[in-house]
């Protein structure tokens, strides 16, 4: 899988397989329990995240924002709680953090890293973008790379309302 290099549109948009959705997934926050099926229809990013870790801090601003610009156009942002540390494998302590976080959109507890193995996911903070048919189209590792998540949103959705996504 490749990420876009900065500085550059999205142009086409590779195929990086299927959405595996959420399933091994532990306690939701934010929302009742989201499926791969529930969320057809849908652009999806799926933010991997753990809330002792700074660059995913670091994130958390882009992908709120990117939440907050794009909900009232059908965009679900999902955070995937996976835990590294003992402390961050506590529920409550998870609970804690996404509301002092101000975190408003679902957050899926990955306390026994299934869903974070479905992904083959080996980062913190890692970004997945789904689109309207189910099929990962982008990823990103780290930090960074925002203006092109922004880019790939705003493509995919185009792709949904003119029924190119369908032709996948």
């Amino acid at each position: 899988m490749a990420a876009v290099p900065a500085g550059r549109g999205p142009g086409p948009l590779d195929d990086e397989g299927p959405f595996p959705g959420f399933d091994g997934g532990g306690a939701w926050i934010n929302s009742k329990p989201l499926s791969a099926s529930s969320l057809k229809g849908k652009v999806v990013v799926v933010d991997f995240w753990t809330f002792s870790c700074s660059n995913c801090l670091a994130a958390l601003p882009h992908v709120k924002a990117l939440e907050a610009k794009f909900r009232d156009r059908g965009v679900v942002v999902v955070g995937v709680h996976t835990p590294e540390l003992a402390h961050e494998r506590v529920e409550s302590n998870v609970r804690d953090a996404v509301r002092r976080l101000g975190i408003v959109y679902p957050v899926v507890v990955d306390g026994d890293n299934r869903i974070w193995n479905a992904f083959n996911n080996e980062y913190w903070p890692a970004v997945y973008i789904v689109d309207a048919n189910g099929r990962i189209r982008f990823h990103h590792f780290g930090e960074g790379a925002y203006e092109e998540q922004e880019q790939v949103v705003e493509t995919l959705l185009s792709e949904s309302t003119n029924g190119s996504a369908a032709s996948r």
